[in-house]
């Protein structure tokens, strides 16, 4: 099969509906030749359903990011849905997570911040380690992240935790570049998805892709972000690490 994935194998993470941005990555990814892996977290089914609409069959692994024996596991998993021991040659990372006190930066606990950072941020080095034993010729891991440059009205503790996941990209792509596996963000603009139901205000935080994108945002299309991930998966970008790819009709480069 051609395309820019041809006989590539790729983990996605964090598919819970046909409109998420992992879900889109992944049917990209399938039309560009790549074999595509599912995990999921808690409703399996729900997402075993949801990949029934993917281009082709796919296999879904049950993986909490927070549970070590997931974690240990992970790589053994992998091979056993792979009949000729292929490895990964590349991880989606589309994993986050707050408990509603988060979304209140003066009042919210220790409790409440430490969970949204380790789903959101520590998640994406304990993941590329779990499966670091499968990815020996190299690769590229691609996370999504929302812009954690500026403070955004409502996002608050969840714009810290994406600050610190920017950050462990940088760090996760200075120890493994030697190993040959590049670390790279997507920082997309918001898309109405399973994920922005949890997010009190996400309406208002939404609203300023109305009038600031200067090439139009469609908030109902994951699309364009899906084919960004999908970009940094593939072999275009052999020398791209520790960036952040903005993809969100660019809103991130306009002045006041």
């Amino acid at each position: 099969m051609s395309g820019i994935l041809a006989g590539k194998r790729i983990l996605v993470t964090g598919v819970l509906t046909e409109g998420s941005i992992a879900f889109h990555a992944a049917k990209v990814a399938q039309e560009e030749g790549a074999e595509v892996i599912l995990t999921g977290f808690g409703r399996l089914t729900l997402v075993e359903r949801i990949a029934k609409r993917l281009p082709k069959p796919v296999p879904v692994i049950e993986l909490d990011v927070t549970n070590q024996e997931h974690l240990d596991g992970l790589a053994d998993k992998l091979r056993e849905h792979s009949s000729d021991d292929s490895g990964l040659d590349g991880i989606v990372h589309s994993i986050a997570f707050g408990p509603q006190a988060a979304f209140n930066f003066l009042e919210a606990g220790w409790e409440d911040v430490s969970t949204a950072v380790q789903v959101s941020a520590y998640s994406y080095k304990s993941l590329t380690m779990a499966c670091l034993p499968l990815m020996e010729r190299g690769g590229s891991v691609v996370g999504l992240t929302f812009d954690a440059t500026i403070a955004w009205p409502k996002y608050d503790w969840m714009g810290v935790a994406k600050a610190a996941l920017e950050s462990t990209n940088r760090y996760l792509a200075r120890d493994l570049g030697p190993k040959g596996i590049r670390c790279n963000l997507v920082a997309a603009g918001p898309i109405k998805s399973m994920a922005a139901k949890s997010i009190p205000g996400f309406e208002e935080l939404a609203d300023v892709w109305n009038h600031r994108a200067p090439i139009g945002w469609d908030l109902a299309d994951p699309d364009p972000a899906g084919r960004g991930v999908v970009g940094l998966l593939s072999d275009f970008f052999p020398r791209t690490t520790g960036e952040i790819v903005h993809v969100d009709g660019g809103v991130h480069m306009m002045g006041a």
